[in-house]
């Protein structure tokens, strides 16, 4: 039901329109057959007059069919690409601790197998739609023709489709299981890709995880997919026997027991006979909903709903310009747990205070695994706090702030992310400064901008930092985190870095956080915080 619910909110006009027609087509197919079957009985009086019903319930056949196909069609496609656009938002309003929970294999498998499983159950929607006025206006006609024969037929029906329902629930926990694995298969899949220098290098290594994890992964992947579809095949057959067994009852057994007419009896047997073709498309489309019905619970299981959007991240109020003289952070803890809430706390940052002027640099140092990427992500409001508060000049953030706060903060983490477009950059001004930029940060003779693209981004991984600081630039934001930005610097870059490039971001009033391990350029700081174990064990100023 949720896929018709996600329909209709896309386009519940279209679907109207589209139901309208699919009745008529239902209806002039049913007229069809009684003008057949009266046809075939020899009705004198009805004679001179079926041509033309045959001709007008032809064209009305024609048309409905082709207008509910193309409504159909353009009411699925809207609802796919309204679903796609709203699981983007989703992820980008969902909190980043969430996301990181859910993990990158997770959100790709969601993004491409789920998405694609529901966008191929829309597109059997226009024939299945069809399928069902051409039955229910079927059994109008059956039901006219004779009531007797109409409720013995339900009650085959009912058999019938209770037994394939039967059988489909439990071809769908195959489904469900198939699905579960998928998402191993997809962190295999990412493992194959970011090592397979390290797998080339180590045939042993290589050759474990081709048959102790993808293949085993791919494996049950298979055969709990195998499974279901062959319950489904299993389920089908079941219903095509129960079809010519219905065929036969009516040939052979009903007309002794209830005493129906030749018209009758020859009116059901050729109703039934033409419904074989719109049942088939029935049953051949209840895979293919379970299947989208599985990724749907799985999307749901996430917590990415695609009925209650998350808050729009683009409907952030600008209350307060993006400017401060001062950041406050007071008695700041953060915990991090298991995959579930009630598992035990495995790490906590704090409580932790620290202060920030407007064209300070700030040092944050410590040993891996002390809490600075933590911090950094506090800092600039990808992570909200569990306790403590953080105040912008005289101002408390509320839960509804962060987005306006993160506004502050251009930041090239350790891990970044380098898109080949100046996304949001588009300013002729902008633009005007890339040259120099390049040129500044010695990537002139490698890169150059194209439109508002960069020529290439296979770089060095430090070509490709200096890139993302070119990227920080432009943003010309109040704040800058850097994380372990130096680290894949050549000696005489790192110390433009430090020496150069930081101290022209402070004159200019920007307050800079920088992640380091660089001792040697601890005397540039303003203040140095130093973590470890997830408690600040030192902070020292300069100006003090």
């Amino acid at each position: 039901m949720k896929l018709f619910r996600i329909l209709l909110q896309a386009a519940w006009p279209t679907v109207a329109g589209a139901a309208f027609a699919g009745l008529l087509n239902g209806g002039s197919t049913a007229g069809l057959i009684a003008l057949i079957n009266a046809t075939l009985q020899g009705t004198p009086s009805l004679q001179p007059l079926l041509p033309w019903g045959f001709i007008v319930l032809g064209g009305l056949l024609l048309l409905t069919h082709f207008a509910s196909q193309v409504l159909l069609v353009r009411a699925a496609q809207q609802a796919v690409y309204e679903m796609r656009l709203l699981l983007g938002r989703q992820i980008l309003a969902s909190p980043l601790r969430q996301l990181e929970a859910i993990g990158q294999p997770q959100l790709l498998a969601t993004l491409t197998e789920d998405v694609d499983a529901v966008a191929r159950s829309f597109s059997v929607l226009p024939n299945l739609f069809n399928a069902v006025a051409i039955v229910c206006g079927c059994l109008i006609y059956m039901g006219w023709l004779s009531p007797p024969l109409f409720f013995a037929l339900v009650a085959l029906i009912g058999i019938g489709a209770g037994s394939y329902m039967v059988l489909a629930g439990k071809a769908r926990q195959f489904l469900e299981q198939a699905r579960s694995e998928q998402d191993r298969l997809f962190q295999h899949f990412r493992s194959l890709t970011e090592g397979v220098k390290e797998l080339k290098l180590n045939r042993r290594r290589r050759l474990a995880f081709l048959h102790q994890e993808l293949e085993p992964t791919a494996q049950q992947t298979r055969q709990q997919n195998q499974l279901g579809y062959m319950v489904f095949a299993i389920a089908a057959s079941w219903g095509q026997l129960l079809l010519f067994v219905t065929i036969g009852f009516f040939l052979f057994t009903l007309p002794h027991l209830l005493g129906a007419t030749p018209t009758v009896l020859s009116g059901y047997v050729l109703t039934i006979i033409y419904l074989m073709l719109p049942m088939q498309q029935v049953i051949d489309a209840i895979p293919i909903f379970s299947r989208a019905s599985v990724a749907l619970k799985k999307v749901e299981s996430l917590q990415l709903s695609l009925e209650e959007p998350q808050q729009d991240p683009d409907a952030s109020a600008d209350f307060m310009p993006l400017s401060w003289q001062r950041l406050r952070l007071e008695n700041i803890r953060h915990q991090y747990r298991g995959t579930h809430e009630d598992e035990p706390v495995t790490f906590t940052l704090g409580p932790l205070s620290l202060k920030a002027e407007a064209g300070e640099l700030i040092f944050i140092v410590g040993g891996n695994g002390s809490g600075k990427s933590t911090l950094a992500k506090i800092i600039t409001g990808l992570y909200v706090p569990d306790q403590g508060e953080i105040w912008v000049d005289d101002h408390c953030l509320t839960p509804n702030d962060y987005e306006w706060y993160r506004q502050h903060f251009s930041a090239v983490f350790s891990d970044f992310y380098l898109f080949d477009r100046l996304l949001g950059l588009d300013s002729p001004d902008r633009l005007a400064v890339v040259p120099y930029y390049l040129d500044k940060l010695r990537l002139s003779h490698k890169v150059r901008l194209e439109g508002n693209r960069f020529s290439t981004t296979s770089l060095s991984q430090g070509e490709r930092k200096r890139l993302g600081l070119l990227m920080a630039y432009l943003d010309d934001r109040p704040a800058y985190l850097f994380d372990e930005w130096a680290a894949d610097q050549d000696p005489v870059f790192r110390d433009i870095f430090y020496r150069q490039l930081l101290p022209e971001l402070k004159a200019q009033g920007k307050t800079v956080f920088v992640i380091s391990h660089d001792d040697r350029y601890f005397d540039v700081a303003d203040q140095l915080l130093k973590l470890d174990y997830g408690q600040l064990v030192q902070h020292t100023c300069r100006n003090q």
